[in-house]
């Protein structure tokens, strides 16, 4: 799941290097619609975090009629909310976007990339709830292995689309969400031929079983999705502070926005294929196995990111220098890079016991957890940064804010564990 998501991720930094070479305007104009894609991301994601507690759960307990019937009521209900949501985000995208602070030029480019953007969105979205089908019965190398595919097909269609060949001059922006679009397209149609030979889904009783279900689904995918609805909306806030030190901070924010997701592949990789372990110790009463499994992913996650944080410090001028072809660009993006990329480490400690929560019984307490993380501790550094030291102020306050979530999610975590631990212990 790290090499998939690392390719995964690639991919949306390789879009943003390629728009880069297109200008400071197309950049702010693609970093202008991140909350609003991280918007749909979030339903997705709490979506999925549902599907693969709820199967594994079902798995774990030996339910394996039911755990078919919920495989195939997610891939229906799941396409069909996040075919609404895309359209109900076209149709409102012009007054959000001037909210957020989009001159008319940036409105025009933004129109133009929006639409194709929201197709590949939604088979992004479709996609994904595979890939947590296959991860909730234990198969994390197939969706790992689309990752990468579809991040190569995205690659080639990258330039060609972008830039165009020969006498065609290519589409400009909307070419970069053009090739998303067939890059997901093509790993769709690789996992529904997978999935025929596996036997995961079922036909009959599906309504049945959703009634059922709803209120097991929803007391897990509705905190879900709130905890992943948070991020969008922190970033629409933190894109309007971060307007107000001009276009080329905003196109900085951005890329760095993009690198930051890269940077934090192997957490994303933990939050996808550590809850369906928990899940089934879970089911099973395995306190241990769960204290185990914990303590070994938030070791990982520190270690990797503090060193990984570290050698992008040291070459942050030489990344930014990859990334922007402005000198404006290149040198913000430097400064946030050096101060961003250690604080990674304590972020994804949260991340992790976020997406633990969902998976251990309390997705209520993980959803708060997130919204502490945002609006108690990342927003209030921001906006006090920006206003007291510009750029580099904006820099050091982020970094702060993943700090200080970082060490009340693990405070958190060890007091919820214990109550539990003890609950379960008076049970038996």
């Amino acid at each position: 799941m790290a090499i998939g998501v690392l390719s995964l991720l690639g991919m949306q930094l390789v879009d943003s290097a390629f728009i880069a070479r297109l200008g400071t305007r197309p950049l702010a104009a693609q970093s202008f619609t991140f909350p609003l894609s991280f918007l749909i991301i979030g339903f997705q994601v709490g979506m999925g975090i549902a599907i693969a507690a709820l199967i594994s759960r079902a798995l774990g307990a030996g339910e394996k009629q039911r755990a078919r019937r919920l495989g195939s009521l997610v891939l229906w209900v799941g396409g069909l909310v996040i075919a609404v949501l895309t359209i109900v985000l076209w149709i409102v995208h012009e007054p959000i976007f001037t909210r957020l602070g989009a001159g008319p030029r940036s409105l025009a480019l933004i129109r133009s990339y929006w639409a194709p953007q929201l197709l590949a969105a939604w088979l992004g979205a479709l996609l994904y709830f595979g890939y947590s089908l296959f991860r909730a019965h234990g198969n994390t190398r197939l969706p790992g292995k689309l990752m990468v595919a579809t991040s190569v097909i995205n690659l080639a269609l990258d330039p060609l689309l972008i830039f165009g060949v020969g006498p065609w001059h290519g589409l400009g922006l909307p070419g970069a969400a053009w090739a998303t679009a067939l890059a997901f397209a093509s790993g769709l149609m690789v996992l529904s031929w997978r999935l025929q030979g596996t036997g995961w889904l079922a036909r009959r009783g599906l309504i049945t079983e959703a009634r059922q279900s709803l209120r097991d689904f929803m007391g897990i995918a509705g905190p879900a999705m709130i905890s992943q609805l948070m991020p969008p909306l922190a970033q629409m806030l933190a894109i309007s502070i971060v307007a107000s030190l001009g276009e080329a901070s905003v196109a900085a924010w951005g890329l760095a926005s993009r690198l930051e997701t890269l940077s934090l592949m192997v957490v994303l990789a933990l939050t996808m294929s550590l809850p369906p372990w928990l899940g089934r110790c879970y089911g099973g009463g395995d306190w241990q196995r769960i204290e185990s499994l914990m303590r070994l992913a938030v070791r990982v996650v520190i270690v990797w990111q503090l060193g990984l944080g570290l050698l992008m410090t040291l070459g942050a001028p030489w990344v930014a220098l990859v990334l922007s072809g402005s000198p404006e660009v290149r040198g913000d993006l430097a400064i946030l890079i050096r101060f961003l990329l250690p604080s990674y480490a304590l972020l994804g400690v949260c991340m992790i016991v976020v997406s633990a929560g969902n998976a251990l019984g309390w997705p209520l307490k993980a959803m708060l957890m997130s919204g502490a993380r945002l609006f108690i501790c990342y927003l209030p550094c921001l906006w006090l940064g920006t206003q007291l030291g510009g750029i580099h102020g904006l820099a050091m306050g982020a970094a702060g804010g993943n700090v200080l979530a970082g060490i009340l999610a693990w405070r958190v975590y060890r007091m919820t564990r214990n109550r539990d631990r003890a609950t379960a212990g008076k049970t038996t």
